[in-house]
């Protein structure tokens, strides 16, 4: 069983509506051995609709530049759109983007489950329809996934916080906490499932302990991917289990969570601990270079957003996709024909090297 088939169960349970995506009326040819659709094309110059979700971290912020400076490039006429007001705001602007004839609709979702109508108006307008960054679940009307690996990801974290409490603490056992993402979001169980498959045996042998037993998902969900929530929760537990217990690592799966949670050991007044990261956000790269925050993952949005566009270009062509992970996605109607990208763990040990061609975050790390 793939990765993501592993994680999809509980990405379902989770979800707060189910729905049921429809058939198609006539598939596309597949291309053998490969999993994916060949376009027949369309003519330059076309409308490409860009659906992204609220502006949670600096990537997505980074994303919506790109993509609008990017396809104007290559000769498109870009739609990209923040869902700032919520999921409803996002399925109004996708189906303002069909109406208005784009051929490609490309989506980042807040929540991948909550997009079923406006996904099937696109297949019934012809248009392609890739997810980009967060899986689209629950619907047939899903072409394409790019995304980093993310299971990779969550397993990249595990390791960081396991390397970099024994650098601090040369024997065990490490006290910990978890925290996960927003349960609205199909990737966070992803990142939680990967780095749990590298920690669940070291606190199956003792060596790591979760000192408040808040040890599953549910428990450690992030709403809304909000810096106030993780901290409020972070205070809690703090509070409730770390008088004069020592805690030496927190797993938090991205860097804004990272930041609210040293700020609530901080003003404790409690030894700082590892705590991972994600998306290089220029606040948690200079919290890493001066030795507070532990670890970042490079998800390099300029490379997610070009492959993105090299997808979108062979579609008008009429050219095949690539695709390097046929079969691992399964958002619980079909398997989406993915092409990932690899991420990358950064400490302050390596962060010159990743960030090296880096127009903003290079110079913060010499």
């Amino acid at each position: 069983m793939s990765k993501f088939m592993r994680s999809f169960a509980a990405v379902a349970a989770i979800s707060a509506l189910t729905l049921t995506g429809c058939g198609r009326e006539e598939e596309p040819p597949a291309v053998e051995g490969s999993g994916e659709a060949v376009s027949s094309g369309f003519d330059e110059g076309a409308a490409i609709g860009v659906a992204l979700p609220q502006k949670t971290s600096e990537n997505w912020v980074l994303a919506e530049q790109l993509f609008n400076e990017d396809l104007t490039e290559a000769g498109y006429e870009p739609d990209v759109q923040f869902a700032n007001g919520g999921v409803s705001e996002q399925q109004n602007q996708i189906n303002s983007m069909i109406t208005n004839g784009v051929k490609v609709l490309v989506v980042g979702a807040i929540d991948g489950g909550q997009l079923g109508t406006q996904l099937q108006q696109a297949e019934d307008a012809g248009i392609t329809v890739i997810a980009y960054d967060r899986l689209l679940t629950d619907t047939e009307n899903v072409d394409y996934y790019v995304a980093y690996d993310n299971f990779q990801v969550g397993e990249l974290q595990g390791q960081a916080l396991l390397d970099g409490m024994k650098e601090a603490k040369a024997e065990g056992p490490y006290n910990i906490e978890l925290f996960a993402g927003s349960p609205d979001d199909a990737n966070a169980q992803v990142f939680f499932d990967g780095a749990m498959s590298v920690l669940q045996p070291e606190i199956d042998s003792g060596n790591v302990v979760i000192v408040s037993g808040q040890d599953t998902f549910d428990q450690a969900v992030t709403q809304g991917w909000k810096a106030e929530n993780a901290q409020k929760r972070m205070d809690t537990l703090l509070a409730g289990n770390y008088g004069s217990t020592e805690l030496d690592g927190v797993l938090s799966p991205n860097d804004t969570l990272a930041r609210a949670i040293l700020t609530s050991v901080e003003g404790a007044g409690k030894a700082l601990p590892v705590v991972t990261g994600q998306d290089s956000e220029v606040e948690s790269v200079k919290s890493i270079m001066e030795g507070k925050q532990y670890s970042t993952i490079n998800k390099d949005t300029r490379a997610l957003v070009d492959h993105t566009i090299e997808m979108v270009n062979n579609l008008q062509s009429g050219e095949e996709l690539e695709i390097n992970d046929p079969d691992s996605y399964d958002n619980g109607v079909k398997t989406v024909p993915a092409y990932l990208l690899d991420p990358q763990i950064v400490t302050e040990d390596n962060a010159a090297e990743a960030y090296a061609d880096d127009p903003t975050l290079g110079p913060l790390t010499k």
